[in-house]
């Protein structure tokens, strides 16, 4: 009976789901756990030292499938004698299936257990506590395990929901991380949580209060990861990358990680394990979440992080484009003319170069008459924001030399592509700017940018975080570059190593 509590909740939503419109789902940032994934999460738990009475947490309960996996798994597994399940879930549409499959796994728990169904929100309920004292435990019910697929909802940053957790809040918020956050101050200290959630959080400046809020009031015990991005919510067309986390609420720092692999939701008995040291993982002043899966992907860790100083702190920097073309249609041009300039797209970014000429883009050129869309016509390094999923190299460059176009003082760039400049604004020379090239071309950057960041973006944050040579160092493997002649990969692979790596 214990091992079928799951399947029948399953079933359940299943004719849910056939009555609900995915569009519908979709708006709320609704998308339900499979079977097998609820059991994978259910089974990341310590419950070797759980009390004989515990409480569960699950917040955004939906159709109860997570809760039902884990009182399966206690069912099963765990020495517990009772168990005081809490969950939250405001959607009336869903509330009554909610009710009766509560109900279901009430009556089909061997373990006694008594559940409670919060019509709430979940934030916002708890908004004053949260604000006023972080640490009162005694003050707040708290909780020995907490299983979540949080909504998957981004919202404006004036939502109630953000304005009540400003701690975590930088730029765009999403539901997720704002449930993510809010469980671990239910939590118990040295208790668990186990979410299903997106990999945008490990990298970037909008997660940057998340990230110091989560990982220095708990500590990241497993990180689970799907290969095939598009199978996880494999009903429901989901192709944000995801992931599973563990988190302990704790301010020890664990020796290691435990960061396990699958190929999707439906494969978990090919899931490989590997066990990388908790400074490998977490690391850097902006506390990002690396995620190496071999031997040699930790190599690229620790060989890039032997330096200290990032491209700002050496006097570089990389920014983004300035023109978005489609909300200035009305200066773009089809032809050179007076008081017009070239307009530089991730498409002339060829070879290791930039050329205006190899685009084939009908409107690349744009009026100077507006200060706000052009730039001073200097050396540069141009660096595509978007690549695809497939192709071989995420970081794709290509140095731009003013000397090429000596008749244009401007010039502009369009938003889609990143580029790397002095700090001050002055002049680059070409020493430097290959030398950047050469940094950002390499296999070693490009291996730890993958691993940085599991999106097909090339975020101008992330470069800018990341450690590099000392300008001295930089400027010579561009010296390098400049006598070789060699733009490609294996070249700057060789000068970058022997100058700087070796």
């Amino acid at each position: 009976m214990a091992g079928e509590i799951l399947c029948r909740i399953i079933e359940s939503t299943k004719d849910f789901l056939k009555e609900m419109p995915k569009a519908i789902r979709k708006k709320k940032g609704q998308f339900f756990t499979s079977m097998e994934t609820a059991r994978y999460m259910a089974g990341m738990f310590d419950l070797s030292s759980l009390p004989e009475e515990i409480n569960i947490l699950d917040p955004g309960t939906g159709s109860g499938i997570l809760s039902a996996a884990l009182v399966e798994r206690l069912n099963l597994e765990a020495s517990v004698q009772r168990i005081h399940l809490t969950c939250y879930e405001i959607d009336t549409e869903i509330r009554p299936l909610l009710q009766e499959n509560l109900a279901r796994i009430q009556e089909m728990s061997t373990i006694p257990l008594e559940y409670e169904l919060l019509e709430e929100n979940y934030i916002l309920s708890q908004q004053h506590d949260f604000k006023e004292d972080f640490l009162a435990v005694e003050k707040q019910k708290k909780y020995d395990l907490i299983i979540a697929n949080p909504p998957y909802l981004r919202v404006m940053r004036n939502d109630a929901a953000a304005a009540a957790m400003p701690e975590v809040v930088h730029g765009a918020p999403n539901m997720y991380f704002l449930f993510a956050a809010m469980s671990l101050f239910n939590l118990k200290n040295n208790a668990e949580m186990v979410y299903i959630i997106p990999r945008s959080w490990t990298s970037g400046l909008y997660f940057h209060h998340f990230r110091k809020y989560l990982l220095t009031n708990g500590k990241l015990v497993q990180i689970h990861l799907f290969v095939s991005r598009d199978k996880v919510f494999k009903e429901e067309e989901v192709l944000q990358e995801t992931m599973i986390i563990k988190v302990k609420k704790t301010v020890k720092e664990p020796e290691f990680v435990n960061l396990t692999s699958s190929q999707s939701s439906n494969d978990f008995k090919e899931t490989t394990s590997f066990c990388v040291p908790y400074s490998s993982v977490v690391a850097g002043k902006d506390l990002y979440v690396f995620l190496p899966t071999s031997l040699e992907e930790m190599d690229v860790i620790h060989k890039i992080h032997r330096y200290t100083h990032t491209l700002p702190e050496e006097g570089l920097r990389m920014r983004t484009g300035i023109v978005v073309d489609f909300r200035q249609w009305d200066e773009l041009r089809k032809e050179p003319g007076e008081h017009i300039v070239p307009l530089f797209y991730s498409q002339h970014i060829r070879d290791g170069r930039v050329h205006h000429h190899s685009s084939g883009k009908e409107y690349d050129w744009i009026v100077d008459a507006k200060p706000g869309l052009i730039q001073k016509n200097k050396n540069y390094v141009f660096c595509k924001r978007f690549t695809a999923k497939e192709e071989r190299r995420r970081l794709q460059c290509g140095v731009y030399l003013s000397e090429d176009y000596p008749e244009y003082a401007s010039i502009g760039t369009q938003n889609k592509i990143n580029y790397v400049d002095l700090l001050d604004g002055s002049y680059m020379d070409a020493q430097t700017a290959y030398g950047v090239y050469a940094l950002l071309n390499s296999t070693l950057f490009d291996q730890y940018y993958r691993v940085l960041n599991g999106s097909t973006q090339v975020n101008s944050t992330e470069i800018n975080s990341i450690p590099v040579p000392p300008f001295a160092k930089i400027r010579q493997i561009g010296e390098r570059v400049l006598a070789s002649g060699d733009l490609t990969t294996p070249a700057c692979d060789q000068i970058v190593m022997e100058v700087a790596y070796g």
